[in-house]
């Protein structure tokens, strides 16, 4: 997986379509969120993207900053309504290349997985730390990972089919490394176009045990944006780490 490893490698393959595949998104209630754990503090998005949920936080009044490893990624931020106005550095989540303290700094849409080794990860959380005010809060949004959605280890799923084109999702899942690799094909009239994912799961003890390592303590965890328990039939959770 020598290429998906490359910092800039998913944003430099999706920027272009990325809007088109995840813009209709809500964000709503991951902005309300947000907005009420920020406070007056500077607050710092890792894998910024396109602004799907920087933008309409900014426009809240929130003094977001970005970070990406994709300058094509945040080239599509910047063509936006007031993504001109985002601070944006280009650099590596994993190792926060940023200046100065947040009090919130936040991570959304299983984003984190997208570092392919716990090393990587676990180093996002101690960076992450490094640039926290006392008692300031790192949010992550992830799945829950389900094992049971692959055979033998593997998935096909088809995403879409209309008159003209047919979206499919390959997958290969490896459960020693919990590494899964998956092309999203479209066959269109134009013809194929791929664009690949590779992502490292954690469960949440891992992800729990990284942050305490980091000097970060969880202090809630959901089940989604709007707050709703987390229990063993959550699909994704909303975790908190604040640091002492």
């Amino acid at each position: 997986m020598t290429e998906f490893a490359d910092p800039e490698f998913y944003g430099d393959r999706w920027a272009a379509v990325y809007d088109q595949h995840h813009g209709a998104l809500e964000a709503g209630a991951a902005v309300a969120f947000l907005a009420g754990l920020a406070g007056r503090g500077r607050v710092l998005e890792l894998a910024i993207g396109t602004g799907r949920v920087a933008l309409p936080l900014a426009a809240q009044g929130v003094p977001v900053e970005g970070l990406d490893a994709s300058a094509a990624m945040v080239e599509r931020l910047r063509a936006k309504p007031g993504g001109t106005a985002l601070p944006v550095t280009i650099g590596d989540m994993a190792q926060v290349p940023v200046d100065g303290s947040f009090t919130l700094v936040y991570l959304v849409f299983n984003t984190l997985f997208g570092l392919l080794s716990p090393d990587r990860q676990a180093d996002c959380f101690g960076n992450v730390a490094r640039v926290l005010e006392p008692g300031g809060v790192f949010v992550i949004e992830c799945f829950v990972p389900d094992p049971a959605r692959f055979d033998r280890g593997q998935r096909v799923q088809t995403r879409a089919v209309t008159e003209d084109s047919a979206t499919l999702e390959l997958s290969i899942h490896d459960s020693v490394t919990q590494c899964v690799r998956t092309q999203i094909v479209t066959l269109d009239q134009r013809g194929m176009q791929m664009h690949p994912v590779a992502l490292r799961y954690s469960w949440p003890s891992e992800l729990d045990l990284m942050a305490r390592q980091a000097g970060l303590q969880l202090r809630d965890r959901y089940g989604d944006w709007d707050r709703r328990l987390f229990d063993a039939g959550s699909q994704k959770h909303v975790s908190v780490y604040q640091r002492a």
